[in-house]
């Protein structure tokens, strides 16, 4: 049994494609005809050396020397252990109690060890290595989907808990085993197949299988953004596929074939970038940046490479705004602005020379600068975690490999009109004092949580009124149940409950009157955010305020008298990290992670305030904020007005330290 398919939509026009028309003179719909011309010989591609260039992989080599070194020591080293293998039983188990880890992490690490296999092998070129590289291949090849259980439709479609073979799911696993198989294919295809003959038809065999033949027959895919809802799936997975066709697709007959399936992947991004605000905006957050934005940096990076500079794609608005994206959500080291289901403090090893390359593309010094300031003295230019494209282009880009280190900008004021929100510090290059940030927005974006007018404070750069962010996915996080998970509601967040009530979850379910005041003196955010509570008619103004002179946030509340509906209370919340000591009635301290400044957070006399400490048994949520959160409880159910003031905390600063 297969999908039935819909008719194909009509071609899509958007700002790639008329960048591009512009470039090549031919209409959006003859893309596909000229892709014949401009795109060049399979062989040459991809912007990576193969391995038969030994002035790049050899002994002396331009290739990383710290990288491949690391590499080397591990891929030698498990050589003799047996190769992850991912059950079935685990990927049932996804429908038994929604874990998704057991059988995600062992897929994650096969394909992990196999990148370190294909590092080792361009090396050192030794049997023992490439047949390690082959016996990765054939197990990716032998696995029987290359769709993540928690994407597929096999259940919904067919009654099957397991991967149904003759239906393939194309997700963001498949996309990215392609992907894979079309790098080890560049790199080194050509000893592989010299050493072992057949294992170069049996990759394209599974390719076309399992990815070409249903991203073609298939125009119905939700990650298309055919309705609008363009997410990062799109440029994601439009990438992996992108890279295969043009590597892949290499026989003298796939000429026609391939150029169909660039123009398609150049369609699907088309609608993505066209999607992405003017002021390159993420609304997931910083977090997802890198698989969202950024992928669609890299695949058209790699398109301008494929055609010979033919198509460039960086003089695009929203494309070189959202390559400062990354810097402008930056609070201090590893701490970002976190919004929607991103980390506070996402994993450091992310692809920097990917932003570093596009820093260099669009000509934003300090984007590269932010890039170049993760470039460690003595660490590998890249890493296996972000995946084998993401490893060979890091560590054969000689200006990333050579990038001295740099300072990461800290810009003093961000407005980013398109998602609503605002980040404010002292002074710009310094994350000392107090750093606000404040959203608008609505309840309907990207990994969305209930959240709007809500606010994070960070002392030195360290977040202490906080977004707690999300626990490990489970398959109740994209279901029915997603806001029964405490982190996605609003009660968990720096904003009111009316009248017992919390905020809806939906795009109907906004700020409005969302005003930006920026100044040397102060700068502010002010809104309605009574719009995102059903039920509630009366506003609420809330206006988040840093005074540089005098080195304060202020947090000011203004409603109807009598907010409180049905006899239910209303209250004032703020998530606190680090530890929390109630001075008195009106006061607490709350002692900042990694040392950071202490901080004073006052309100009025008269309003009773209480601490509700939530353990953290989760390590998406642990590894970033330790054992605990606090949260405080303003209960404002007899007022109309509140101003709660955030300070460093002078006097109990030694004492704290």
């Amino acid at each position: 049994m297969t999908t039935t398919v819909p008719t194909s939509p009509p071609i899509f026009e958007g700002v790639l494609a008329a960048r591009y028309r512009a470039q090549t003179g031919v209409d959006a719909g003859g893309l596909e005809r000229a892709l014949s011309a401009l795109l060049v010989a399979s062989d040459d591609a991809l912007p990576v050396p193969p391995a038969d260039d030994r002035t790049v992989w050899g002994s002396g080599g331009s290739v990383d020397p710290v990288a491949v070194a690391e590499i080397l020591h591990r891929a030698q080293a498990e050589r003799a252990q047996p190769w992850p293998v991912p059950l079935a039983t685990a990927a049932a188990r996804l429908h038994d109690d929604g874990d998704r880890e057991g059988w995600e992490s062992v897929v994650f690490e096969r394909q992990r060890r196999l990148s370190r296999a294909a590092v080792a092998a361009a090396h050192t070129l030794a049997d023992e290595a490439l047949g390690e590289v082959l016996d990765g291949v054939w197990l990716l090849c032998e696995q029987s989907s290359w769709c993540w259980p928690a994407h597929d439709d096999a259940l919904r479609t067919h009654g099957s808990v397991l991967p149904v073979v003759s239906d393939p799911y194309l997700d963001l696993g498949a996309g990215e085993v392609v992907g894979q198989l079309a790098w080890i294919d560049h790199l080194l295809g050509g000893q592989l197949e010299a050493r072992y003959p057949g294992i170069r038809s049996r990759i394209r065999h599974e390719v076309r299988v399992r990815v070409f033949e249903p991203f073609t027959r298939r125009r119905d895919w939700h990650w298309l953004g055919l309705d609008g809802d363009v997410h990062n799936w799109n440029p994601w997975i439009h990438g992996n596929v992108l890279v295969a066709a043009l590597r892949l697709l290499d026989a003298p007959d796939d000429a026609a074939e391939r150029a169909r399936i660039v123009a398609l992947a150049i369609e699907g991004i088309d609608r993505y970038v066209t999607a992405l605000p003017a002021d390159g905006a993420i609304d997931e957050g910083y977090a997802y940046w890198w698989n969202g934005a950024c992928r669609a940096l890299e695949a058209l990076d790699i398109l301008r490479h494929a055609t010979g500079g033919a198509l460039d794609a960086a003089d695009v608005p929203a494309l070189r705004e959202t390559v400062a994206f990354p810097h402008r959500m930056h609070l201090s080291d590893g701490w970002y602005l976190n919004l929607a289901d991103g980390q506070a403090r996402p994993p450091a090893a992310q692809p920097w020379h990917a932003l570093h390359r596009a820093a260099r593309a669009v000509g934003d010094p300090d984007a590269a600068a932010h890039a170049a300031a993760h470039r460690g003295a003595g660490e590998p230019a890249a890493t296996e975690h972000e995946g084998l494209g993401r490893l060979l282009r890091g560590i054969t880009d000689p200006e990333w490999v050579g990038a001295a280190a740099a300072t990461s900008p800290l810009p003093r004021d961000v407005w980013l009109a398109s998602t609503e929100v605002l980040l404010a510090r002292p002074r710009a290059g310094s994350a000392a004092g107090l750093t606000f940030a404040a959203k608008g927005g609505h309840n309907d974006e990207h990994h969305n949580h209930n959240d709007v007018g809500s606010f994070v404070v960070a002392s030195d750069g360290v977040p202490v009124i906080v977004d707690a962010g999300r626990p490990t996915y489970t398959l109740q996080t994209f279901g029915p149940g997603r806001y029964d998970i405490w982190t996605m509601q609003s009660g968990w967040h720096n904003v009111p409950v009316i009248g017992g009530v919390e905020q809806g979850a939906g795009a109907g379910f906004a700020a409005s009157g969302v005003e930006a005041l920026i100044a040397d003196a102060s700068t502010s955010l002010s809104m309605d955010v009574s719009g995102a509570y059903p039920g509630v008619a009366a506003p609420w103004r809330r206006t988040v305020r840093l005074d540089r002179e005098a080195g304060r946030v202020t947090v000011e509340d203004s409603w109807p008298s009598g907010g409180s509906t049905g006899g239910s209370s209303t209250s004032i919340r703020m998530l606190l990290a680090g530890d929390v000591r109630l001075e008195d009635a009106e006061m607490l301290i709350v002692t900042p992670l990694d040392g950071a400044s202490p901080v004073r957070i006052s309100w009025p006399a008269g309003v009773p305030a209480a601490l509700v400490v939530r353990e953290l048994d989760d390590p998406m949520l642990s590894d970033v904020w330790g054992r605990s959160l606090t949260r405080l409880d303003l209960d404002v159910t007899t007022h109309d007005h509140l101003v709660v003031t955030i300070e460093l905390d002078q006097t109990n600063a030694e004492d704290a330290r």
